[in-house]
């Protein structure tokens, strides 16, 4: 497995272009199996989680080619209805096609997402959604079985929790089910807004867009459009987080302030400067210092749990100390041992972590757990005082396009170190 080595204590200074959401492009590719026509996206992020996705939806029958920033999807022959557990397990997100599928076809056979189980998991949410709709569900040996032979029909249907995936899944089956759908605490993420209005564009009928109330009158087909992928709003702050740290300042090329949500303001509490500018979003480090805040994890608007790792980096190094509480995963705090190993100082209580800010971090050999723990990682790293090895940057590779050259182009001193192979 390849490493990054990252020697710290340079200012980030320049421009980084914000790559397409990774979380918006994964359930736009899902949408193209509402259509026989073709859907071009655009500003789509080069990245291993989309190669999985573009893998599910060939097995399918989708025709997909890939180039540089755009992908061209065209799912007018599907033959196969079933996602296999080899590839779904790979990815949650592929979870996704159950909704498209069921709407369109009226059979589905999806994997369990990592051949979890049903119970307190998100994937609940889903099934309950698509059995208001019609959908009759069984789940056997690992397996979804959803079947509408008579269609879908419309509902009223409100989440008991805010669900990303959920709302998602569902507002893609009541494009074409039968009558209207209403969808009341939907989730307000940016990734939803931009799948919502890509529908649009496809043909569907939804008022409420970027609302909790979403409205969706059912139509007897899509058709094909182009669409292009909303900016990678955790990408953003996570240089963003990286320029403040290092006493540096980072042009975010493409992006939007209003996409940061509450992310934006607890950012500036901590000292992070913020500006919109003609070309985006510049951050930098206020006045200087950073100054520890507390945060809370809540569904959009509210601060992203994906950027929890990566400022509570940021916060050991801030004066003071900050109370950092995770509400959406149980289990997200894996990158606390690893960022103690370069000498910050945080405890865990619970959810919690109380992090007390360190006049310095340091590097060492460290382990990437998950995706979010490794950025948090980088940006330390980025701050820390001499080198650090970072293990294990698969992780990175399925939520960072071109990490290593957009840090480098800032004056970081980085590269990737690639396994060295049996011959």
């Amino acid at each position: 497995m390849d490493s990054i080595r990252i020697v710290g204590g340079n200012r980030l200074k320049g421009e980084i272009p914000i790559s397409g959401a990774k979380n918006a492009t994964l359930p736009l590719m899902a949408a193209s199996l509402l259509t026989p026509e073709t859907l071009h996206l655009t500003n789509v992020p080069r990245l291993a989680d989309i190669g999985t996705l573009i893998k599910v939806l060939e097995q399918h029958g989708v025709e997909a080619s890939w180039e540089p920033g755009t992908l061209t999807l065209k799912a007018e022959d599907i033959p196969n209805t079933t996602a296999p557990y080899d590839l779904v397990r790979r990815m949650r997100a592929s979870v996704l096609v159950l909704g498209p599928l069921i709407a369109r076809f009226g059979n589905a056979v999806v994997s369990l997402p990592g051949g979890c189980a049903i119970g307190t998991r998100p994937v609940d949410l889903h099934l309950s959604g698509l059995e208001q709709l019609g959908a009759r569900i069984d789940l056997g040996r690992g397996y979804i079985h959803a079947t509408a032979p008579k269609g879908l029909k419309g509902a009223h249907i409100i989440f008991p929790k805010v669900s990303v995936g959920a709302t998602e899944n569902l507002v893609m089956a009541a494009s074409l089910a039968k009558g209207e759908t209403v969808l009341e605490n939907a989730a307000l993420e940016p990734e939803v807004e931009d799948l919502c209005h890509c529908l649009v564009a496809m043909g569907a009928k939804i008022e409420g867009i970027g609302t909790e109330r979403l409205v969706i009158e059912g139509v007897a087909g899509l058709h094909g459009a182009k669409h292009s992928v909303v900016p990678d709003r955790i990408e953003a702050g996570t240089y963003g987080i990286a320029a403040a740290m290092t006493g540096g300042e980072v042009d975010l090329l493409g992006m939007r302030l209003d996409l940061f949500g509450a992310a934006a303001e607890a950012l500036r509490h901590a000292g992070v400067e913020l500006t919109e500018t003609e070309k985006g979003v510049r951050a930098a480090c206020g006045n200087g210092s950073l100054v520890g805040y507390d945060v809370m994890t809540d569904p959009f608007p509210g601060f992203p749990t994906d950027l929890q790792a990566q400022y509570m980096a940021l916060m050991s190094v801030a004066k003071g100390a900050a109370m950092i509480t995770e509400t959406i995963f149980e289990n997200r705090y894996m990158h606390v041992p690893e960022l103690m190993r370069m000498g910050a100082n945080i405890n865990l209580h619970g959810s919690s972590a109380m992090v007390r800010g360190v006049d310095k971090l340091y590097g060492a050999e460290v382990m990437a757990t998950d995706l979010r723990a490794s950025s948090s990682l980088v940006v330390a790293a980025l701050a820390a005082d001499g080198e650090t090895v970072i293990n294990r940057v698969y992780h990175l590779d399925r939520g960072y396009e071109q990490l290593e050259q957009k840090l480098a182009a800032c004056g970081a001193e980085v590269e990737r170190i690639a396994e060295q192979r049996a011959a």
